[in-house]
């Protein structure tokens, strides 16, 4: 792959007053701007102390500088990271001077597209960059961190020389048009196929586990009115969130926020309490919550431990598991009832919200729970994204249709086509493929500077 040998650069760290702020400069243009600033010859990987001054000589700052000599840098060509003070000014005129002297502006991700570019990552590592950069759990950082030392594209590469050495055999008979695969030889491949077609799916079951890492685990909060719901939403944020009144249906709509639960990040939100008798305003809040539910990934299910045991809607009873439900009994501090039997062998724990009892081992019932959602993948943390998942989806289908034509004893050409097919679409996700569009769509959404 090739691109224009443009030097770019770009302002690397979050604008805004801070106590160091990081301009990054990458391209052919690089040893040049190092020995016109700082009077300096570049030496690769030093950290480097010197007055900064723009190309009509006014001292902006001093900086620290350091100088990657390619191909050892992130980008793979020369590159130039200089440590100013924090002040929005001080960094856009140096931004400003590197500009001046001939570089242009990175545009966004090019830093990134142009390390994959020059081969030092594949693309699934690239986009393990922004994951890390978004990680907003442990697991979250566990993954992009493995992900961005090459565990997808490791595990994809043992697909893909599976996939070849079966292609190669097929295409084999091709070359010898006189011959047709055996019957012995057709099961061979027909095994083999049913293998990597199976460990296609096991990664394609990842790809939900992974949303849940970028977005939280989506956690409704659900039960009837007044059974402390609110209360509950407010102790585990640590925070008054939401209004809290003896009143019956104080919430009417639901809130969402975001917590951590262990290892893991959560998308707190709590809903509207399910009532035998609404009044129009209050249906509306439930139907509210039905939505929430259809959708939710673990449930709490507080339950006002005073009172009997209430009933659920069905839309609502359909979707609860003991794998995704956690039956919380609320007001400990108060006189039980007699507690009825579940609907199913839920988890159960006891709490009071008012003040606190219980909610530590709520929060680690939530994370064992949480722990089971993940798809296991071997030794390495593996959760694709929505690329990933498409382009996984169709080497399945394409690995399917091949199956299904050896069994049917079809022109072995037709069984290469799909065979091509699908490690293409294998190819897709390490960037074996060269499509322009799809780079420039990707990059797209990385940040500038990155």
């Amino acid at each position: 792959m090739s691109f224009s040998p443009d030097t770019i650069a770009a302002l690397a760290t979050p604008a805004g007053t801070s106590a160091i702020a990081v301009v990054r400069a990458s391209g052919p243009q690089v040893a040049g701007l190092v020995s016109g600033i700082f009077a300096e010859t570049p030496l690769p990987r030093m950290a480097r102390h010197a007055d900064y001054r723009d190309a009509r000589g006014q001292l902006v700052d001093d900086v620290l500088f350091t100088f990657f000599a390619a191909p050892n840098s992130f980008t793979g060509e020369d590159t130039l990271e200089i440590s100013c003070h924090g002040n929005p000014f001080i960094a856009q005129k140096i931004l400003e001077d590197l500009l001046a002297r001939g570089c242009r502006t990175a545009e966004a991700g090019e830093f990134s597209k142009r390390a994959f570019l020059n081969g030092r990552m594949d693309l699934s590592q690239a986009e393990a960059v922004m994951d890390l950069i978004h990680a907003r759990s442990e697991r979250a950082l566990a993954a992009a961190n493995q992900q961005l030392r090459g565990s997808l594209g490791r595990h994809m590469g043992l697909l893909i020389s599976q996939l070849v050495n079966i292609l190669a055999m097929v295409e084999a008979y091709i070359d010898f048009p006189d011959e047709d695969l055996p019957a012995e030889d057709r099961q061979s491949v027909l095994s083999e196929l049913k293998e990597l077609a199976a460990a296609t799916k096991q990664l394609i079951a990842t790809s939900h586990y992974g949303e849940l890492l970028r977005e939280g685990i989506k956690t409704v909060i659900f039960g009837e009115p007044n059974a402390g719901k609110s209360s509950l939403l407010n102790r585990l944020v640590g925070r008054e969130r939401a209004l809290v009144s003896a009143e019956p249906g104080t919430t009417r709509d639901y809130l969402e926020e975001r917590i951590l639960a262990g290892p893991h990040a959560l998308r707190l939100i709590d809903t509207a309490g399910f009532n035998l008798a609404p009044t129009p305003l209050e249906q509306r809040g439930i139907e509210k919550t039905l939505e929430q539910a259809a959708e939710a990934d673990l449930f709490l299910w507080v339950i006002d431990a005073t009172r009997p045991l209430p009933g659920l809607p069905p839309a609502v009873a359909a979707r609860l598991t003991t794998a995704n439900t956690i039956a919380v009994f609320n007001k400990t501090d108060l006189p039980p009832a007699p507690r009825g039997a579940l609907p199913q062998d839920f988890p159960v724990v006891t709490i009071c919200a008012l003040d606190g009892a219980g909610i530590e081992e709520l929060q680690t019932m939530i994370a064992r729970l949480a722990d089971s959602f993940q798809v296991e993948t071997g030794d390495e943390l593996i959760a694709i994204n929505v690329r990933h998942s498409h382009a996984l989806v169709q080497a399945q289908q394409a690995l399917e249709s091949a199956g299904q034509k050896l069994s049917d004893k079809t022109d072995t050409e037709l069984v290469a086509s799909d065979l091509r097919c699908a490690l293409e679409a294998f190819g897709e996700i390490s960037g074996k493929v060269d499509n322009e569009k799809i780079l420039d769509r990707l990059f797209a959404t990385f940040c500038i500077g990155k």
